[in-house]
């Protein structure tokens, strides 16, 4: 039997919204909000051998808030950041400089790293359309497609090369709130198109996937109906007067082919009703899998056996609610990282 005994410790982090581990620089980089006139957005650099060691780096005036914030997989030291600023950029957490920078026609809301091919990058964008850049091609995107629907594209996930799919095919797997969508680019010009068995669970607030096992967990709450019976979304950060616990679902899928998808099974969860919380995916390797998600009712960080979605742990988080959670098996003892409010909390794994 697997246990897992975790370390817990915390820091305060005053503005932070969303965060990455970079594993191979041994740090944390964390989207922030300085309070004050103006609110001054910067990118925080916090080492994880002392957490107390932090480095701002002021991001270019026009950027806005950063919505999305991603490591490169390729361990070459690159930060992504999808900005309200309709910017795409890429910095250098080796000289803390901007190194790139694209112009977006809207809002960008999401963002990736192509997981096959370290030059390309990803845009979820407001009105439902995902960009598709190159860093050898700086003036212009290679690709602009309109999805599905119009919703805003909150999640956005790069998928490992299926042998089923022609050599050079990428795919992605984004959300917004009408469920999971599906994109295939490089081959023939096939239409993105929405996960069947991710429709009529309620409205998608969160996606996590585990690229090894291709386990793919949506996370619902429920419609909210109208007097004119059009069924609405809320995703803006409404402050907590609104923001209460509500009950709504985990649903576990697993990609079987290059465009077919399995519902393995589906859980009971405590949801917020109008924010977006992240949630990630635990690649054990030798093991199970493990789902992370925040209770909003208990203020707990839950752990979730795949693909039983049987609770495995409880993590007792300081505040709530969660904002953002990130876990690393590059680091030595392996890190999950969870942002709620204002703190930082650090569980570091031992095995036995």
């Amino acid at each position: 039997m697997l246990i897992i005994k975790w370390h817990n410790k915390e820091l305060q982090v005053d503005g932070a919204r969303y965060f990455d581990i970079d594993a191979s620089g041994e740090i944390l980089v964390i989207a922030r909000r300085l309070s004050g006139t103006g609110g001054t957005h910067v990118l925080t650099k916090m080492s994880l051998i002392s957490p107390h060691e932090i480095e701002d780096i002021l991001l270019p005036s026009g950027t806005k808030a950063v919505k999305d914030l991603r490591v490169s997989p390729a361990k070459c030291r690159l930060a992504l950041l999808a900005s309200l600023g309709k910017k795409l950029s890429v910095l250098s957490m080796e000289s803390n400089n901007v190194i790139l920078t694209y112009d977006l026609p809207m809002a960008a809301w999401s963002c990736s790293w192509d997981l096959n091919s370290s030059h390309y990058m990803y845009a979820g964008l407001q009105n439902g359309m995902l960009m598709v850049f190159d860093m050898r091609q700086t003036a212009r995107p290679m690709a602009e497609i309109s999805g599905p629907t119009s919703n805003p594209i909150h999640t956005i996930h790069s998928v490992l090369h299926n042998s089923t799919l022609p050599s050079g095919v990428s795919t992605l797997l984004s959300a917004s709130s009408v469920g999971l969508c599906q994109w295939n680019f490089g081959g023939s010009e096939e239409r993105p198109f929405l996960v069947p068995e991710t429709k009529n669970h309620g409205v998608c607030i969160s996606l996590a996937h585990c690229p090894s096992s291709d386990d793919i967990v949506s996370t619902f709450r429920p419609k909210v109906e109208m007097s004119n019976e059009i069924a609405v979304s809320q995703y803006s950060p409404t402050p907590s007067v609104m923001g209460q616990g509500m009950q709504g679902s985990h649903v576990l899928l697993k990609r079987v082919g290059g465009n077919c998808y399995q519902k393995l099974g589906s859980s009971c969860a405590n949801v917020n009703d109008v924010r977006l919380p992240r949630s990630a995916i635990i690649d054990l390797q030798s093991h199970h899998p493990l789902f992370v998600s925040g209770d909003e009712i208990t203020h707990e960080l839950v752990l979730q056996e795949l693909p039983s979605l049987r609770v495995s742990q409880r993590l007792k988080s300081q505040k709530h609610p969660l904002r953002d959670v990130k876990y690393s098996h590059d680091l030595s003892p392996s890190l999950l990282c969870c942002l709620s409010e204002d703190t930082l909390q650090f569980f570091s794994a031992k095995f036995s």
